[in-house]
């Protein structure tokens, strides 16, 4: 099969990660007679640097004409520590997300066998879980009207949905927990939100569509308690914009660290698939960050082009690695850590 993949490293430690996602690809290539064609292009911070703008037409173009994009991280602290900056290379992420049409975000959760016990959370309470919250990421207060009044003193941002955009998204979740354990679970605000109550009902009107599918509807806050006592309760998750950006963070500490969890986000067009971690602007260019994440991206990206068997290679020598104790410094226990462009080179090896 013939794969065609923009490469976007981004900015901090996102071109050492994906280089290491190339290493391994590159080594499922080989082993099942694969050809990928890597176009790399510009976003972020390098972006603006380079032309002065996060996501140039240049690198929309080489994104729309991909079978996928994999993508390492943006931000840089020289934009973070200036409120008066008119260009941040978030706006980059926010622009390529409406433009390529990427709608929802897939954010799985799931433990490692041999890193149970690096959870913050009990044994007990963490073992067996696997889940999956998928986020609506173009609507919603981040993209909704905003502004001041009264010479400034004044903030606003609108959380604004429209029925179309909770569909589809809502399609989507139908669709995975029918390929799962047929549970659904709807979370929002509609007790207090107007736009939480057009999410439900929207749901609800669904539910006749898929009668083997068990839907549940939960407030955020209540999730944000639950998710961190019986996170093996849920399965698959459906949510806004904002509620999806903050729960998604709380669960991948489950996992023990945020080094490790993947996820992608899909459209009607192109798919991007990323690691959760941000660019960590204090490790680039060390060589010590954790590249695992961003591998299992790749993981997730041969699995939604059908490759499941080149899927499960890539996560089972990652699993591989962790239980052999092939692990960068943030899970390493012995003292004894292995380079970000080690872990990779023995990955692609071991494939």
């Amino acid at each position: 099969m013939k794969l065609n993949i923009a490469l976007l490293a981004g900015d901090g430690i996102g071109p050492e990660v994906i280089d290491q996602a190339v290493k391994v690809c590159d080594a499922v290539a080989t082993k099942f007679n694969h050809e990928i064609t890597w176009k790399p292009a510009l976003t972020g911070a390098a972006a603006i640097d380079a032309v002065g703008e996060p996501y140039p037409d240049d690198t929309h173009e080489v994104c729309s004409n991909a079978d996928a994009v994999l993508f390492g991280a943006i931000g840089h602290p020289r934009f973070d520590n200036d409120p008066s900056a008119k260009v941040r290379p978030e706006q980059g992420l926010l622009k390529m997300r409406q433009k390529l049409g990427l709608f929802a975000n897939v954010r799985p959760t799931f433990t490692f066998p041999s890193l149970i016990d690096k959870s913050p959370l009990k044994r007990e309470r963490i073992e067996g879980t696997d889940l999956i919250i998928l986020r609506e990421l173009t609507g919603g207060i981040y993209f909704g009207e905003r502004g001041r009044k009264d010479s400034g003193d004044t903030a606003f941002d609108t959380m604004t949905y429209e029925r179309h955009e909770i569909k589809r998204l809502a399609q989507k979740g139908f669709e995975m927990a029918m390929k799962r354990s047929k549970k659904l679970c709807c979370v929002d605000k509609a007790n207090v939100l107007e736009s939480s109550r057009l999410w439900r009902e929207t749901v609800q009107a669904m539910e006749k569509d898929y009668p083997e599918v068990e839907v549940s509807y939960e407030f955020v806050d209540a999730v944000a308690m639950r998710l961190v006592q019986w996170p093996s309760a849920y399965d698959v998750m459906i949510t806004a914009n904002l509620f999806g950006d903050i729960l998604t963070d709380e669960a991948s500490v489950i996992s023990g660290s945020m080094g490790l969890m993947p996820s992608s986000s899909v459209g009607s067009k192109v798919s991007l698939y990323e690691p959760i971690h941000g660019s960590y602007p204090q490790a680039a260019g060390k060589d010590i960050a954790n590249p695992l994440a961003t591998v299992l991206s790749a993981a997730m990206l041969f699995e939604d082009m059908n490759l499941t068997e080149e899927a499960k290679v890539i996560r089972d020598v990652v699993n591989k690695s962790l239980a052999e104790g092939i692990v960068t410094e943030d899970l390493s226990e012995d003292g004894k850590a292995y380079k970000t462009s080690e872990v990779g080179d023995w990955l692609a090896k071991n494939i």
